[in-house]
């Protein structure tokens, strides 16, 4: 009997892991052994990075690895002046390998000191890039500053407590989310062999395209043009008679809302002007709207909030610009690819599927 692919490699598992579980049904995500409800917000990043590496003292390797990356920019050529943000982080850690210095000790410390630099190093590089793309100089980062507030801070230059908390909430809330396409890439060249910085670019350009984290920004381009609740209706009909595409509706995975669009929320409330601030109240009445109209058209199809719609609303609120969110959530995401890399080199083993051929064949 003939065997038949699986296009897009759907339902098929490709690895053991511990480090998370998505659950489309129950619209449930595990995140190194939690709930991510119990994570975001309750328990801050660099902890959720040593509970996936199962390590103690990130907080201060995460601030080493920023000052680390920050010392090294002036040898980076011209690779954060993309004007892609994506392409500026990923140039800068490709630049990474031939710079690295010669490390010692035991093979596993060797490791994580790797992975934390990496980590550290992305938000001093993205937070440079979007400072340059303001026309202003980088800031110097301090190792005695929580990931998120260092990161606001080399952004913003100020870094404001409850905008720190909410940011926080969101590294956390995007941390990992089990076989995505930029962790299986990164998994897929950690497979191989190569070298860290590698598969971390593999996961960075991964993330680039707009299928996999691209829709942050328009979701905000749609909120300006609808403006105010009462509008959100005629302006979502509008849109879907002319068949365009709600932005931060709908998931490959979840046939339920996406947990994590819970968790952004409830985030977005606890800042400090509340949950009366306008520009949330006005992404739940278009949320209640377009799930509305897509399910009295798709009603076989759940079309609900994912995690795109709220990431929007709370980059904006904490103050980073929209060229900068998909580089931020690389940000929080570079956590989970480090952590799968070790993952997949402890198992030693190549990533080497196979595909169905189709085309012709010689004749005789």
């Amino acid at each position: 009997m003939e065997n038949k692919s699986k296009s897009g490699l759907e339902g098929i598992n490709v690895a053991d892991t511990r480090l998370s579980e998505v659950d489309g049904a129950a619209g449930r995500l595990i995140v190194a052994g939690s709930a991510i409800e119990d994570l975001a917000g309750r328990v801050e990043f660099a902890q959720v990075v040593g509970r996936l590496l199962q390590i103690h003292g990130v907080e201060v390797r995460l601030g080493e690895g920023r000052l680390w990356a920050h010392e090294r920019i002036s040898r980076l050529g011209d690779a954060l002046d993309r004007s892609d943000g994506m392409d500026a982080l990923r140039a800068a850690l490709a630049h990474q390998n031939a710079q690295l210095p010669a490390l010692g000790g035991p093979r596993a410390e060797v490791e994580f000191d790797e992975v934390l630099r990496a980590i550290g190093a992305t938000a001093t590089y993205v937070a440079a890039w979007s400072r340059r793309q303001a026309g202003q100089p980088p800031l110097a980062p301090s190792a005695a500053r929580g990931h998120a507030e260092d990161y606001l801070y080399l952004t913003r230059g100020e870094a404001p407590d409850s905008a720190v908390r909410a940011l926080d909430a969101y590294l956390v809330t995007i941390v990992d989310h089990g076989m995505n396409a930029s962790t299986f890439a990164a998994r897929v060249a950690a497979s191989t062999g190569t070298d860290l910085y590698s598969a971390l670019v593999a996961g960075v350009g991964t993330l680039k395209g707009p299928l996999h984290g691209g829709a942050p920004g328009p979701v905000l381009d749609m909120l300006d043009q609808i403006k105010r609740p009462e509008a959100a209706e005629a302006w979502l009909t509008e849109a879907l008679d002319a068949g365009r595409r709600i932005m931060g509706m709908g998931h490959r995975i979840y046939r339920v809302r996406d947990p994590r669009a819970a968790v952004l929320e409830r985030a977005l409330g606890e800042l400090e002007r509340g949950p009366s601030r306008p520009r949330l109240q006005l992404a739940r009445a278009v949320e209640q709207q377009a799930e509305r109209l897509l399910a009295a058209r798709h009603p076989d199809r759940p079309l609900k909030a994912n995690v795109e719609f709220y990431t929007a609303v709370l980059l904006e609120a904490v103050g980073l610009p929209r060229r900068a969110f998909t580089p931020t959530f690389a940000v929080g995401r570079v956590a989970g690819w480090c952590a799968h890399v070790l993952e997949q080199r402890s198992t030693g083993r190549l990533i080497r599927p196979e595909a169905r051929y189709v085309g012709d064949r010689p004749q005789g």
